[in-house]
Parts: C-alpha cells; structure tokens; sequence
C-alpha cells in the first residue's frame, strides 16, 4: 500500500582520508564546487550507497550493480518473481519502487518518476583535495628481466568532510509505483547502513553521522526544502570558521552543528508535522541539541 505521508530527510556522513564521489572525467578527481570548495556526491552515487546495501540484505533490485543488458536483468527477474508483465514485476523491485524507473523493452515502454528524490550531496565546509601518488604492486619488464620499473598510480582524496544530504518522499508519486512506510524505512536502514558498509579501498572511512526525519500529516504537501541548507558547521567553541580553517579540518570533533535555523524552520511548519525523527551515531556534538531532543525521539545507533 502507498505511504500517503510526505517526509524530508536531512543525512549527514563524514569522509575521511577517502574519495567521496570521483569524477572520471577528471581523473576520479573528487567532485567539488570550485568556487566554494566544497565537496560534492552526486544523487546516483548516493543512491547506489543504499541500493547496495538492499542487494546485501537479500532485497529484490531492478539495477543489481553487475554488468549486463536490459533483457538479461528483465529474465533474471521473471524468474525471481514468477511474473511476466513488465510493470508487475518493476513494482517487485524496491530500487524502483522508491526511486522511479525507465523502461523499454521490445514493445513495453513506460517511465515512473520516483516518489524518492535525492539532492546532491556537498560538505557542509570547505574542504581540501590532496593528490597522492604510490608504486604498483607489480613491476614491469623493460628490455629484459635485468630492467625492471615500477609503475605508478595516482589518486585524489578528501581529508575530512562532513557531507550533507537532502532527500524528500512525496506521496503523490508513489501511488504510481506502490512505495510503502516500509519501503521509506528501508531506505533509510540501507542509506545508513550502506554508508557505514562502504569498505573499499576509495570509500572506506565513510561514517553515518544524523539522519533527521521529518513526517507530515496526512494532506500536506508543502515541505521545509533544502534541509541541508538549514544546519552550520562552526569550530568546536561555537564560532565561525573561515575558508582556511575549514579546508584544515581533520576530524569531527573539531567541530559542532548549528540547527537553530532548521528548528525555526520545522517550528513554522508545526501544525503540518506529526512526527520527527533523529538518528544519531552519538558523537556529532549539536549544538542545541537539548531543544532537538524537546520536540523528537532520539535514535542512537
């Protein structure tokens, strides 16, 4: 059954010593705002973030991650189903439920905007970009076995950042493709979770830091926006950072969280919303963290 609740979502994660989003079009150089200095993942890499970890806990996904055609994946999902109309089986699929899907296939055409929509996500400072070069673990044989040379790689990483993400669900879309509660909090057990299970060689230390929920009552469809706009990253006394002090930043606890302005913001909006949600890693230092508290349940994970 449809959810018929809007929500908007604010997540934030800290990168550490890691590539957040590369670009290949520029050499895996992390994305980054150039006039701001701010890091940035785009809407797909996120979502390939929670979608992994759906693939992991054994849930039904059209895009599996593994190379291969339209119609190899739609057989694949005939059989896992034991559907054989495209649209029964693309509502199986949770990817698609939430996030929208594109389809055709021989004479079958259709598209579903997803009622889950992610805004790219960017550090909430300025950060700094450092090139590192290292040896291959291999080396290679020039003119004989006497004239050996290591090749080099060359990578980019991010010292520290904390990124910050907004997400809304709006109920309207998902009549279209039967996005359920359960669904939204799956996705927010796979954006968490997911986050923390990337453990590879340009993505590990990636760490959930707040994941901040707010559900609306049934009917309204306005929303805050922007949510990511509404928090600051000051130093750990309270006090604004300029652009050098924040590209310095190497650690969390250098730092503390702002919300004054998102709690102004959800305080007009207080009539509308019936529920908030707060889920915490239980090191983010938040400043008014006491009135967060006032007016939501708090998760420690």
């Amino acid at each position: 059954m449809a959810f018929n609740q809007r929500r908007e979502y604010l997540f934030l994660y800290t990168v550490k010593d890691a590539n957040p989003n590369g670009d290949p079009l520029n050499e895996n150089h992390p994305r980054y705002d150039g006039d701001t200095a701010q890091a940035m993942a785009s809407d797909v890499r996120v979502k390939r973030t929670t979608r992994d970890e759906w693939v992991r806990s054994g849930e039904i996904v059209f895009v599996d991650g593994e190379p291969k055609s339209l119609k190899t994946r739609f057989e694949e999902l005939k059989k896992i189903t034991d559907q054989s109309d495209a649209r029964e089986i693309m509502k199986q699929c949770l990817d698609v439920r939430l996030f929208g899907v594109t389809f055709a296939l021989d004479k079958e055409a259709f598209a579903w905007t997803g009622p889950v929509q992610f805004k790219w996500g960017r550090s909430l400072h300025s950060a700094s970009f450092e090139f590192v070069q290292g040896t291959a673990a291999f080396a290679t044989e020039r003119g004989g076995a006497d004239n050996r040379q290591r090749s080099f790689r060359n990578e980019y990483l991010v010292p520290f950042a904390l990124m910050g993400v907004y997400v809304i669900a709006n109920q309207y879309a998902s009549q279209y493709t039967d996005a359920s509660d359960e669904d939204l909090q799956k996705m927010v057990d796979g954006l968490w979770q997911g986050t923390d299970n990337l453990i590879t060689r340009s993505k590990n230390e990636h760490k959930s830091r707040l994941l901040i929920e707010i559900t609306y009552k049934e009917g309204f469809n306005g929303k805050i926006g922007a949510l990511d706009d509404k928090v600051t990253l000051l130093d750990r006394e309270g006090k604004v950072m300029d652009r050098e002090n924040q590209k310095a930043l190497r650690s969390l606890h250098e730092v503390s969280l702002d919300v004054r302005a998102l709690l102004k913001s959800m305080e007009l909006k207080r009539e509308h919303i019936a529920n908030i949600r707060v889920i915490s890693d239980g090191e983010i230092n938040i400043i008014q963290e006491k009135q967060l508290k006032g007016i939501s349940r708090i998760e420690v994970r």
